[in-house]
């Protein structure tokens, strides 16, 4: 009975061992891949409250029809929006991405894609500063508006 056990734990183990090798070791060749043109962008400095919108640019370059399943991003603050339409070889689509800009000051976040492409997933990096509102420097008083006269200028 110990003979029949060590040798049906011994197949066990040649049996998960080769499984996992064959995850890690081929990827299907005619899997889509996201080619993107840019997987960071800076948004520089950019004032209060700008539009915080700015777009991804990818090509399926594999041999089958690409698949986005989820793009999330690190924070609520970044918003993701992708193709939910298969994106077939050779074509080209976009993801877009919202940053909240109403937060003010140095920013740096993530957008993770997960699809059927080769990798299965990806991270997409933003980054910029919002400049606060100008604010009157304390103590300054506005410039006195000139009066109109109320007569005509007579």
């Amino acid at each position: 009975m110990k003979k029949f056990l060590l040798s049906a734990a011994i197949l066990a183990g040649i049996f998960f061992a080769g499984n996992v090798k064959a995850q890690d070791g081929a990827a299907d060749p005619n899997a889509p891949v996201m080619n993107f043109k840019h997987d960071s962008i800076d948004y520089g400095t950019i004032p209060h409250n700008a539009d915080g919108y700015r777009y991804f640019d990818f090509t399926n370059s594999g041999k089958e029809p690409l698949i986005i399943k989820e793009a999330h991003g690190s924070c609520g603050c970044t918003i993701p929006t992708w193709p939910k339409e298969p994106i077939q070889p050779g074509q080209s689509s976009q993801i877009k991405v919202h940053y909240a800009t109403d937060r003010v000051g140095r920013f740096q976040k993530t957008v993770t894609i997960t699809s059927n492409a080769n990798p299965g997933s990806k991270v997409l990096y933003i980054m910029g500063n919002v400049q606060p509102d100008p604010t009157p420097a304390p103590g300054a008083t506005p410039a006195p508006t000139p009066a109109v006269p109320t007569n005509g200028g007579k």
